[in-house]
């Protein structure tokens, strides 16, 4: 029985995005740009897998000196300088990313919390150096927004799949995934089914939450006989 799983394309990106209202960003993302490919060339990044690694890493509240020291990008530079270059042009691209990670962190350092626009609230303190845990500052609203979109995924795909009668078996979640055993006379359908879902998503994230979600939510569909051998799936 073949395996169908969906991810959330670049969710981290379209939640920082929304938190930020970056113009640039959310633009790139309405128009379905490429940015790790676009960001790569306008970083000076060997290659789209180092950019889209780096983006997401930025978007968690990583450093110069967090990506000097990280192995993975060891072949790139290990020097702090280097990187501190690339974070400054990532963040002269991205000025409402650079102004909201600011506005953030001046929100703990003043009150101590930080509240999602779900409702999701953030307690944070001091370390025993007296400083504020800017990563986790950055990192946590993010994910956290994540997480709230994919609980709504998984409970719309859940009733819709219910109410279509497929013989199927939904089996795993795992962080922005779903995972869906089903016969190969279902797939197409299942297939068809995700998407809806997340074609959906700005709609019932609005109607949960009672505040506007202004940007496309997509998704990749692999099917195969195994998670190792997924192969992509669009729709027509």
């Amino acid at each position: 029985m073949p395996i169908c799983n969906v991810d959330a394309r670049a969710l981290e990106v379209y939640c920082a995005a929304y938190l930020s209202k970056d113009k640039l960003l959310c633009q790139e993302l309405i128009d379905g740009v490429d940015i790790h490919s676009v960001n790569q060339e306008a970083l000076g990044l060997p290659s789209r897998g180092i950019a889209k690694i780096f983006i997401f890493r930025i978007l968690y509240g990583g450093t110069e000196y967090s990506f000097a020291n990280d192995p993975e990008f060891a072949e790139v530079s290990t020097s702090k300088d280097y990187w501190k270059k690339v974070i400054e042009n990532f963040y002269s691209k991205y000025k409402g990313v650079a102004k909201w990670h600011n506005e953030i962190v001046q929100t703990v350092t003043q009150t101590g919390v930080l509240v999602s626009p779900t409702g999701r609230q953030y307690q944070f303190e001091r370390d025993r150096r007296g400083e504020w845990p800017v990563t986790q500052i950055k990192n946590f609203i993010v994910q956290g927004l994540g997480a709230d979109i994919m609980a709504i995924a998984r409970v719309s795909f859940h009733n819709r799949f219910k109410a279509g009668g497929f013989t199927g078996v939904e089996i795993n979640t795992i962080h922005d995934s779903i995972v869906v055993d089903c016969p190969s006379n279902e797939v197409d359908a299942v297939v068809r089914l995700f998407h809806e879902v997340f074609r959906d998503l700005p709609i019932n994230f609005e109607h949960i939450f009672k505040t506007p979600f202004d940007l496309p939510l997509r998704c990749e569909v692999g099917v195969g006989d195994n998670a190792k051998e997924l192969k992509e799936v669009k729709v027509a």
